[in-house]
């Protein structure tokens, strides 16, 4: 804010479309963990979806070496370097047995948060609906609005094993609708889908003329015995989907922002060609560090995330909690009492045993009455933390009545 030549103050605000984004609702909780710690009190924090392991160190020595090479300190290839490329096609191949030849193409992007951010704006007009699980990662939603398209939920409900009901949807959301986001194995519940249901989605689809947004980050963290699943296995998906693959949450490379897209090669093109005017490229010293991923899968990590798993889940369960034991991603999605508030259990779960969680509210609307725990962190930790529980007596059928006291 700053005085006008005429003596009057300027205000410069944000565009409508920034002021009907989503509050940032774990401010809360920031605060809750800023007291608690204030006090002393040692946190055990479940609330963030990083990996605490670190990246391999093939990648990181591959990533090193290549920081060194001059030729990478230039812009970058905006679709990726050829050798990431390749070893992405290799990847889909081996992991998936999708083929990207003709009809699929490959890109990269700067970490899926980003690349998924951008759909939206590339592909809907002004007005068009898009289909947005509820409960759902919130960037689907924020995408949507700063596009100036139409968030519509999409309810994902534990009755229906949270998998969306596409044949609930009326036909004139469906006569509206440009695209739909889908993220299995699911974020925050830990749902996956067959190949059947995906199948299903496909035709229904390919028959509705939209666009499917498959957030496929969590491909491999799944406990149920079976292997990865891409909407690309199914026959024409590639003429309706774009797919994102997070090498984030598969091989611990958060901060390396680095992922990559899949789908149909006109709509790889068309995505390409809108994003060359936003950024120059993934890093190419990065993408060399992303290849030697790529190449050499291992899956040693999701053996750790079952141990952890099982712990919190069995854990929970002695304390009669319902827990919703879906069988993707590290996260643990338990539903709490009949009509207890998701942010106000949390922060007094902060207040009382130093345990961070996530509410289920932060998610949408759907997701309200629900906590999420992820496995982030150390075997130890969530000993300490199922010990804090049982110290505090917080069985199911007592958090009411726990609650009754107040927030401190």
């Amino acid at each position: 804010m700053k005085e006008s030549r005429k003596g009057k103050r300027v205000v410069i605000s944000a565009s409508e479309r920034v002021t009907m984004l989503p509050p940032y609702l774990f401010a809360q909780i920031d605060r809750q963990k800023e007291a608690a710690l204030k006090k002393g009190m040692e946190l055990i924090d479940f609330g963030i979806g990083d990996p605490d392991m670190p990246t391999p160190l093939h990648i990181v020595d591959a990533g090193k070496e290549a920081v060194t090479e001059p030729s990478f300190h230039r812009y970058p290839n905006g679709s990726g370097s050829e050798f990431f490329l390749c070893a992405a096609r290799k990847w889909m191949r081996t992991q998936f047995g999708v083929e990207i030849g003709e009809e699929l193409d490959v890109s990269s992007v700067i970490g899926t948060k980003e690349g998924i951010a951008h759909v939206p704006l590339f592909f809907c007009n002004p007005g068009d609906v898009v289909l947005v699980p509820n409960p759902g990662y919130p960037v689907y939603r924020a995408s949507v609005i700063l596009a100036d398209a139409v968030p519509v939920d999409l309810p994902l409900l534990r009755e229906n094993a949270f998998v969306p009901d596409i044949s609930s949807i009326s036909s004139e959301i469906i006569a509206g609708t440009r695209m739909i986001f889908l993220n299995y194995p699911n974020n925050p519940t830990g749902a996956v889908l067959t190949l059947d249901q995906m199948s299903e989605i496909v035709n229904w689809a390919r028959r509705e003329d939209i666009l499917i947004v498959s957030d496929n980050s969590y491909s491999h963290i799944r406990f149920d015995g079976n292997p990865p699943r891409s909407f690309l296995q199914i026959p024409g998906a590639g003429e309706v989907c774009l797919e994102f693959h997070s090498l984030s949450k598969t091989f611990n490379m958060t901060g390396w922002r680095v992922g990559l897209i899949v789908g149909g090669s006109q709509l790889i093109r068309t995505f390409v060609s809108a994003k060359e005017n936003i950024d120059s490229g993934v890093f190419t010293a990065v993408q060399k560090a992303a290849e030697a991923a790529l190449s050499s899968y291992t899956s040693g990590y999701f053996d750790i995330y079952s141990k952890r798993r099982e712990i919190l889940v069995n854990g929970l369960k002695k304390l009669d909690w319902d827990v919703c034991d879906s069988p993707g991603t590290f996260y643990v999605w338990v539903k709490l009492p009949k009509e207890t508030q998701s942010m106000r259990f949390a922060r007094k779960l902060i207040a009382q045993t130093g345990i961070v969680v996530t509410p289920g509210s932060g998610f949408g609307t759907y997701g309200e009455g629900y906590i999420r725990f992820a496995l982030t962190i150390p075997e130890e930790s969530i000993h300490k933390a199922i010990g804090r529980l049982e110290q505090k007596e917080l069985f199911s059928h007592r958090i009411r009545a726990w609650l009754k006291k107040g927030v401190e």
